[in-house]
């Protein structure tokens, strides 16, 4: 089922305080998330999301586990929202979210059901820009990976002639450390993005 699309990467960049959902992944923005729904406390903060058609902020875990008490989150993470919805084989919620736009995390709060939740201030959207001639080889990369892999990125909408999107997809597909992804998610610069993954396809390739 499908889910009424929430506020974006064009949103309103003032402060505001949104549900968190720590995790041992970096989403960047347009990325796919599949997750498997079973806390009560993220249960019920997917049903709020649901019924007032409004997203979720998901940050990296810098310290602690995805269940139980949370230690420390990564200080940049990626609004998410529900774009579908169903029940999984094992009776649990499954949802696939679409990262929306970046932001800064400047303070955490612990509900009392367990839900922490962050004031935030949204990250300007990084502007359209071609990728770099010197870059086009990753592009070709890229493509030939999303087309091995059709099952996960069958539907999405490609961009290949867009620097940020091509560079957010190739930090997510190549083999990354989840630190080395979230050094990538924080840069706002393609190009940046572009020089910290090449060095390291480059070592993978050794």
């Amino acid at each position: 089922r499908e889910a009424t699309p929430c506020a974006g990467r064009d949103t309103d960049m003032s402060d505001m305080e949104i549900p968190l959902f720590p995790l041992n992944t970096v989403l960047f923005p347009d990325g796919v998330l599949p997750l498997k729904i079973f806390e009560p406390r993220y249960l019920d903060m997917i049903g709020r999301c649901l019924r007032e058609s409004r997203g979720f902020g998901v940050v990296s875990i810098r310290d602690g586990g995805e269940t139980g008490t949370l230690t420390s989150v990564q200080q940049v993470g990626t609004m998410a929202r529900i774009d579908d919805w169903f029940q999984l084989e094992d009776g649990l919620l499954g949802i696939k979210a679409v990262g929306e736009g970046r932001f800064l995390v400047e303070s955490v709060r612990r509900q009392s059901d367990g839900l922490n939740v962050g004031a935030v201030k949204f990250i300007e959207a990084e502007t359209a820009m071609a990728v770099p001639d010197r870059f086009r080889t990753l592009v070709v990369l890229l493509e030939n990976v999303m087309s091995e892999m059709a099952e996960q990125f069958g539907t999405m909408e490609k961009h290949f002639e867009d620097a940020s999107w091509v560079s957010c997809r190739l930090a997510e597909v190549l083999p990354l450390s989840q630190d080395q992804r979230q050094i990538c998610l924080e840069v706002s610069d393609p190009v940046q993005r572009f020089e910290i993954i090449a060095p390291i396809l480059e070592s993978l390739r050794e």
